[in-house]
């Protein structure tokens, strides 16, 4: 393949890619690297105690994150297509779209003080959205199944 055929979607997909590696480092990382990343002080507590909880629940995150980064790839054509393609791509473009949107009743409801986590947070996964979304919407032709 000469070029990139969806570049929005390969953002998207490095940015999952990159979103699942972030979370297995935060459950190598343990408790400190859970509270510098946001996840709040009762799972790091949990972590702390030797809890299964905190890494059964980042281990999810990370193989959804991990799930989606394929998706992407999949609709670039960098991977082989997987089952309902333009589906998936159109319900993670919302999850992330609508994650990141938290962001505006959050600051309506607290004045427009808002904690760094949720400010930042918000504003990533508001670009993960907009590149799942932009990718799917340049690429709506060349995502349908083949006949």
């Amino acid at each position: 393949m000469t070029g990139l055929r969806n570049p929005a979607l390969v953002a998207g997909g490095i940015l999952s890619g990159a979103a699942s590696l972030l979370h297995v480092a935060c459950i190598i990382g343990g408790p400190a690297w859970y509270r510098f990343f946001g996840a709040g002080e009762g799972m790091a507590t949990l972590a702390e105690q030797g809890s299964l909880t905190p890494t059964l629940i980042t281990l999810g995150i990370a193989t959804v994150l991990a799930i989606w980064a394929g998706y992407a790839f999949s609709g670039a054509g960098l991977l082989p297509r997987l089952p309902l393609l333009r589906t998936g791509l159109v319900v993670i473009s919302a999850i992330y779209l609508l994650r990141g949107l938290v962001l505006i009743p959050a600051l309506v409801i607290n004045d427009g003080a808002v904690q760094p986590f949720v400010l930042w947070s918000s504003l990533i996964v508001l670009v993960y959205g907009l590149a799942y979304a932009f990718g799917t919407w340049t690429g709506w032709s060349s995502l349908a199944p083949r006949r």
